[in-house]
């Protein structure tokens, strides 16, 4: 599989673009500030129905403009697959595939997959325990339609669930009946849910083991888990003990939505004592990981877009990841870069098949191709 040809319409700051890729390497280099990683945006929109960057989709129109459309071609299973996204201020997004709209956004989710590393994956490090679920939930999403689903319903519940909180605050009343049934629905969604976590790590861990020390070359220890709200109760009996903490808050404080991943480098806080570079060769591990899961669950390659990682890397680190990702392991990749010449340069040095776009404030032009 991979991305043949993409347009876009008063996307971001692109009034229109369109181009077309090689199967392999495909760079867009230029100054910062001109929009290299709105194109990169534009490829996961069409992979997940939405922004990796910005959650509101209205922001995503270009300036003043009345609507975006993104458009791409894929090549799978030898044949094209066309795929739309349309957006219109204050109306509901469109999501086609070869011109037949989905009922529910979810029954794509999957069909396109593709992994983004960007300087903004930091936030797994540094941000709050919703982002290491969101990256959990994102791999899971991507071969697993049942969870998906069953993701879905339970944030539905709990929503009610809160609700129904929320009014026994206001009101001053309790309702312990319609309270158990929220709590046996959750309980249902959130016990499967928990259960595909748990057996979704331990295929995943060795996985990122084995990247980390392939980047790093080093013998350090790291280690990934999985921090259960729950502790050693099934999830019945700890919303039951929360309940009293539950209504004072307001909301529902244990469950799945409550969980985190603990990311930890010789037995501490990757956070708190690892230096720049280790967090780094962590985070990268942990998407090529995913990459490599996910392949083996959707027995595809994956798309791979690479964001602004040259500067995030020393020069050793970067050429060893450009030797990795253009070998037979993976498939095709969209990189972003401030130095043309400096990528030519490194692409023509190792033989790889390659684009590269030159991106200007007002246009982007293919400057080199391989032959």
């Amino acid at each position: 599989m991979y991305l043949k040809q993409l347009s876009l319409i008063n996307f971001k700051n692109y009034h229109e673009f369109e181009a077309k890729f090689c199967q392999k390497i495909n760079c867009f280099v230029g100054n910062n500030g001109v929009g290299k990683t709105n194109l990169l945006d534009a490829i996961h929109y069409l992979s997940f129905c939405k922004s990796y960057f910005n959650s509101l989709d209205s922001q995503n129109i270009r300036h003043d403009d009345a609507f975006f459309v993104i458009q791409g071609i894929y090549e799978r299973f030898a044949e094209d697959t066309e795929v739309y996204c349309g957006l219109k201020r204050n109306q509901k997004k469109i999501f086609k595939k070869n011109k037949k709209e989905y009922e529910r956004l979810s029954e794509h989710i999957g069909q396109f997959p593709l992994v983004l590393i960007s300087p903004n994956d930091s936030e797994l490090i540094n941000g709050a325990s919703d982002i290491r679920r969101k990256f959990l939930d994102g791999i899971i999403s991507q071969y697993d339609k049942v969870y998906l689903d069953k993701l879905i319903s339970y944030n539905q519940v709990l929503k009610q669930r809160n609700a129904l909180l929320k009014h026994f605050a206001e009101s001053r009343s309790f309702d312990s009946e319609t309270l158990d049934i929220l709590d046996e629905q959750l309980a249902i969604y959130g016990k499967s849910i928990l259960e595909i976590r748990v057996n979704f790590l331990k295929q995943f861990i060795p996985l990122f083991n084995s990247y980390y020390s392939y980047i790093s070359e080093s013998k350090e220890l790291v280690t990934l888990e999985y921090d259960n709200s729950l502790g050693e109760k099934d999830f019945k009996t700890a919303l039951i003990t929360a309940l009293s903490r539950d209504r004072a808050l307001s909301y529902t404080t244990v469950g799945p939505h409550k969980d985190d991943l603990e990311f930890t480098l010789n037995g501490f806080s990757l956070k708190k004592f690892a230096s720049q570079g280790q967090q780094k060769s962590y985070l990268l591990a942990l998407k090529l990981a995913q990459f490599e899961f996910i392949k083996e669950q959707k027995n595809t390659k994956p798309l791979l877009l690479l964001d602004d990682v040259y500067d995030k890397l020393d020069e050793e680190r970067f050429t060893k990841l450009l030797e990795m990702v253009s070998g037979e392991k993976f498939g095709q990749v969209f990189i972003t870069d401030t130095h043309p010449d400096r990528m030519n340069e490194l692409l023509n040095l190792k033989k790889i098949e390659h684009k590269i776009f030159l991106v200007g404030r007002e246009e982007v032009s293919l400057i080199t191709a391989s032959e």
